[in-house]
């Protein structure tokens, strides 16, 4: 994935990385392609499926990215998260309107955990998880916030609240 070259500046150094894929495991990864797809606009690229019906992965296209997917191996320790979406990691997808996918994706299955809102990041954006216990953060950008006007915002949040001249 490439960043936008007006939140992310380019690396000093070239890394020995060349790209990051988000890997999930899901209880159904059948159902999470058609999830995907209808949510937000995924293209299937391939699956694999064992005899069984297992599939031991797939991928899709989520706009310039690829997500994994793999139904649980728990054999192997590869186990989808519990429902109520218990998972250390959050995908975030920056979007062209994060109030009309959250609503798609809401259509589609997901639960909405916040509604969306303006950040003082410069994004709107929203939380949700999706019928598989995968928590996704959905953005867009509202304006350009430079890193020390971030802090800035950031550090405020945590001020107590100005109380009223002689209360």
């Amino acid at each position: 994935m490439t960043p936008s070259p007006d939140t992310h500046p380019a690396p000093a150094t070239t890394s020995p990385v060349h790209e990051v894929f988000a890997y999930l495991c899901v209880r159904d990864t059948a159902a999470a392609i058609d999830f995907y797809t209808r949510a937000f606009g995924a293209t299937e690229c391939y699956r694999l499926t064992e005899p069984s019906g297992r599939i031991g992965h797939a991928e899709v296209q989520l706009g310039p990215a690829v997500l994994m997917l793999a139904d649980e191996f728990p054999e192997c320790g590869f186990t989808a998260p519990p429902a109520e979406g218990l998972a250390g990691v959050v995908i975030h997808l920056h979007v062209d309107d994060a109030d009309a996918m959250s609503r798609k994706a809401v259509a589609a299955g997901a639960t909405l955990l916040s509604e969306p809102a303006d950040q003082f990041y410069g994004e709107r954006s929203c939380k949700l998880r999706d019928p598989f216990g995968h928590t996704w953060l959905l953005g867009h950008s509202i304006e350009t916030v430079s890193t020390q006007e971030m802090q800035r915002r950031y550090t405020a949040m945590f001020e107590p609240a100005q109380s009223p001249q002689g209360a």
